[in-house]
């Protein structure tokens, strides 16, 4: 073999094996991140309107409850959940759909984690309203602020709430 053919079964094998090498998987991280939230927190949306959720672990720590309830809606239930190398989010949805989102955490220092849409339970249509989208900022240990994307007909409209731990 001459000398270009070993430089490039070299840099063919030093390719390969870098692909090879694991990602780190920022996951429990993240969740760990998630289960520092448990109880009350307070705060306004972006019109000013009271704002109030709980996050609670359950399921033997396996799983991270959030209950919403944000001025003029119903009640809203959003699941927490390790999923391989990511985070998934259920949402139970007043409108009777049940979004399924995932995000991919991309550091151990979790600042944000965007959640996206993968799925629905009982929504017959992607045209029919659905939370598509939900980013969550951690600006401190008692400072979150949660961004929510609902979807219908194909426009988007974004209901931001900030919230506090309560004291």
């Amino acid at each position: 073999m001459n000398r270009t053919g070993v430089l490039v079964c070299t840099a063919v094998m030093l390719a390969s094996s870098l692909r090879a090498q694991p990602q780190h998987n920022f996951a429990p991280e993240a969740y760990k991140k998630l289960q520092s939230l448990a109880g009350d927190w307070v705060g306004k949306d972006d019109q000013g309107e009271e704002v109030k959720t709980n996050f609670k672990p359950a399921i033997s720590n396996t799983v991270v409850m959030e209950t919403l309830n944000a001025a003029g809606m119903e009640e809203m239930l959003t699941l927490y959940s390790v999923d391989g190398d990511g985070i998934a989010l259920l949402h139970y949805c007043p409108t009777g759909n049940q979004p399924h989102m995932r995000a991919l955490p991309t550091s151990g220092d979790v600042k944000e984690l965007t959640f996206s849409f993968l799925s629905a339970g009982n929504l017959p249509s992607i045209a029919v309203g659905h939370e598509h989208k939900m980013v969550l900022d951690f600006e401190d240990k008692d400072h979150i602020t949660e961004h929510w994307t609902w979807r219908k007909n194909g426009k988007d409209m974004e209901m931001v709430y900030h919230l506090a731990r309560k004291q």
